[in-house]
C-alpha cells in the first residue's frame, strides 16, 4: 500500500507554492526604489526625445 496523503495539507502546500512564487514576481516588478524609477523614467524621456528628433518630417 502507498503512503497516505492528507489532501487539505497538500492542496494548503500547493496553494503557499503559488503564493511565494506570485510574491517573487510582484518584488521583481514592484520592488524598486523612488530614485530606480526617476532614472528609468528619465532614460525613457531621454531616448524618446532622440527618437522624435530622428524623424523625418514629409510634406
Amino acid at each position: 500500500m502507498g503512503d497516505l496523503v492528507n489532501l487539505n495539507k497538500a492542496r494548503k502546500a500547493r496553494a503557499k507554492n503559488v503564493a511565494h512564487a506570485t510574491s517573487a514576481v510582484n518584488r521583481v516588478k514592484f520592488g524598486r526604489t523612488k530614485a530606480e524609477k526617476d532614472r528609468e523614467r528619465q532614460e525613457q524621456v531621454r531616448a524618446d526625445k532622440l527618437l522624435d528628433g530622428a524623424k523625418l518630417e514629409k510634406d
